[in-house]
């Protein structure tokens, strides 16, 4: 086992090892913040938002006792009904993100396998025994941090949902929602800088690509 594996190792286990007398924040557990909360709900309402914007299905509204008056035709992506069916379980959506405790900033919540969790299962996948003082069918369950981002998340839509409506119908395509909501909003006299942190870097490729070199040359 190299130096890093065992560096990376050592510091996992000290964030999940179980222990009474020990904090959550004591074993690494720092929840989400308002604006990270925000944030990540904005992503993942604009991205469902536009999943659905590439329907072009015109629905009808509208009902008379004869059925003599014609029904109110409309876009299904100017509607009312495209709105309440993104809303419907946009939360569940975050249980989809991983906590990389690598990371600092709010790109710590993010979708796809953590760097630490990676290098873990590969020791796993090698035979060495790892012990994290939860099940092996329980690593890649959703985080303490995760599950809680979900509950904030639910808190937050019931609290701003007329906000969010009145982006929807008035603003939408011009103003970002994360600057309409999250900032003007919700973190109102607050500290916005993580609405705009962006993932730096080449996510690892470079690295992977430099290790398949170094090979190739052996």
């Amino acid at each position: 086992m190299n130096c890093k594996i065992f560096v990376l190792l050592f510091i996992y286990c000290s964030f999940m090892k179980n222990s009474a007398a020990v904090s959550e924040e004591d074993e690494g557990v720092v929840y989400a913040n308002r604006c990270e909360v925000c944030k990540i709900l904005s992503i993942e309402l604009e991205t469902k938002l536009d999943e659905t914007g590439r329907i072009n299905d015109v629905i009808e509204t509208g009902y008379a006792v004869d059925d003599v008056k014609p029904k109110i035709k409309k876009e299904y992506k100017k509607s009312e009904l495209r709105l309440i069916e993104t809303l419907d379980g946009i939360c569940e959506r975050i249980l989809n993100y991983n906590i990389h405790k690598e990371r600092k900033d709010s790109t710590r919540f993010a979708k796809g396998m953590s760097e630490t969790f990676r290098t873990l299962h590969g020791l796993v996948d090698k035979g060495v025994k790892v012990d994290l003082g939860i099940p092996y069918e329980l690593w890649d369950k959703p985080s303490a941090e995760v599950t809680n981002m979900k509950t904030q998340c639910e808190s937050l839509l019931e609290q701003h949902e007329g906000s969010i409506e009145d982006w929807y119908f008035n603003h939408q395509g011009r103003i970002p929602l994360r600057k309409y909501l999250c900032e003007d909003k919700v973190l109102s006299h607050e500290n916005v800088k993580c609405l705009y942190e962006e993932l730096k870097g080449d996510k690892g490729q470079r690295k992977i690509k430099d290790k398949q070199k170094e090979k190739s040359e052996l």
